[in-house]
């Protein structure tokens, strides 16, 4: 199935790019529908086909692996996300980052505000940038407030690693990815990471790369 027309109605589009099979491509830095931002989720698809498409998401996301996937990331500029995160780390890591399991969970039409001033700094990656990873400092703590695919309100505090998911998905939803936020000396090769910085916290990459932690 080829690529789906852009100058076709949404949904129209949305229907073509399911019809292609699971899971779906996800789209790489350069493509500028990471960059133009979304338009709100206000019933372009209907509930059969947001049904397929959330599903959709699901299944890619998971077989990337990731633990959060936004529709620009599949070529879809709606304000539509998901997140899910089984957090299969070490007690040390889940300590340090405050990684702990969420839910699969949809978010339409999401934003968040920071709670309070406390920002926390860790290596962070993205499907839409694969082989790469970069310090990112995010607020530890914000509210979320949307909705969920059933249009029911969301308006809930996440802290630690989730608080990370959410933000980073969120801002997927303005056309921001995460190396716009990142510490550019710290940006490393998967391999890098692997071999150097597997460390729970960033503090030794920030003396041996030269970059400042908040």
């Amino acid at each position: 199935m080829g690529t789906p027309d852009d100058r076709a109605p949404l949904a129209e589009r949305v229907g073509q790019l399911l019809d292609g099979g699971l899971p779906l491509a996800i789209v790489a830095a350069g493509d500028p529908v990471l960059r133009r931002g979304t338009e709100p989720f206000d019933g372009q698809l209907e509930p059969a086909l947001l049904a397929r498409f959330v599903e959709a998401l699901r299944i890619t996301m998971r077989a990337a692996p990731g633990v959060g996937l936004a529709a620009p990331q599949v070529g879809v500029p709606l304000r539509i996300a998901v997140i899910e995160d089984p957090a299969p780390v070490p007690e040390e890591v889940r300590l340090v980052r405050g990684r702990v399991p969420q839910p699969f969970r949809v978010l339409v039409n999401p934003s968040y505000e920071p709670v309070g001033d406390v920002r926390a700094a860790f290596f962070e990656g993205c499907l839409s940038v694969p082989g790469w990873q970069a310090v990112v400092a995010r607020h530890a703590e914000v509210r979320l407030t949307g909705q969920d695919e059933h249009g029911r309100a969301l308006d809930e505090v996440f802290s630690g690693w989730p608080a990370r998911i959410v933000q980073h998905e969120t801002d997927h939803l303005d056309g921001v990815l995460y190396l716009d936020r990142a510490e550019s000396r710290s940006l490393s090769s998967s391999q890098a990471m692997a071999e150097r910085w597997a460390q729970p916290a960033p503090e030794e990459a920030a003396r041996e790369l030269g970059f400042e932690l908040p």
